[in-house]
């Protein structure tokens, strides 16, 4: 790859979120000079919001930097298998395999938030009190923030991924992997396991499930380092 080409960066978020939650990081990579988008997708279906990135793609320059956080770790597994994609960073994420689900994944290592959880209306509501599992390193201020703009995803959404064995980008892509040691929402030790088994480049962070808003740097600096790796591998 040419090393003047710079990498548009597409952020994909997890669920009780959307785009905004990449605000803190946004800024400085696009000061960087790259192109950079946050789709919004609804957490209706994970085919939908695959489908919703792939739509993105089509409106942004390649080569494309990929960026999940938690369930947008299953929705970059998917999507970067597109040929316009050059590596794939990972936060406090996801990542199954052909035949696994995100729910297969967690039930391996469970974790608190899923107590301060309520299902009504066919989706699956954080409680206010959730907001100690997700963002618990964040001021009281900011987290009551979080609760405020949090969106629910349909209940089943982590029994909807069947990826087959030709769709798992991250065994063809070169993966970076922001671990929060002190997440309650994707046990830390599932974190472990999915960056080891993808052989990602790891950085370990002491944060909540969301390094991006009370680490940025940290995120940001795993960003930057990906986007020299893919810009002269």
């Amino acid at each position: 790859m040419s090393t003047q080409a710079k990498p548009t960066i597409v952020f994909c978020h997890g669920i009780w979120a959307d785009g905004s939650c990449f605000s803190k990081v946004i800024p400085a990579l696009q000061a960087d000079g790259h192109e950079v988008i946050a789709v919004q997708y609804g957490l209706d279906s994970f085919e939908e919001d695959v489908a919703t990135v792939k739509r993105t793609l089509n409106r942004v320059g390649s080569p494309v930097l990929l960026v999940g956080h938690s369930y947008g770790g299953a929705i970059i597994t998917a999507a970067g298998v597109d040929k316009r994609v050059a590596g794939l960073v990972y936060i406090a994420a996801v990542a199954p395999d052909a035949g696994e689900t995100v729910q297969n994944q967690l039930d391996k290592y469970p974790s608190d938030i899923f107590t301060r959880v309520e299902v009504a209306d066919g989706r699956a509501w954080m409680l206010p009190n959730g907001t100690e599992f997700f963002a618990g390193d964040l001021s009281e201020e900011d987290q009551k923030l979080v609760w405020a703009t949090h969106y629910a995803p349909v209940f089943d959404l982590f029994h909807q991924q069947k990826l087959s064995a030709d769709n798992i980008a991250w065994k063809s892509k070169p993966s970076w992997y922001v671990l929060a040691t002190q997440d309650h929402t994707v046990h830390p030790d599932l974190q472990r396991w999915v960056s080891k088994r993808m052989g990602a480049t790891v950085t370990e962070v002491a944060s909540s499930h969301v390094p991006m808003l009370s680490h940025p740097n940290v995120v940001i600096n795993v960003i930057r380092k990906a986007v020299a790796a893919v810009q002269n591998g």
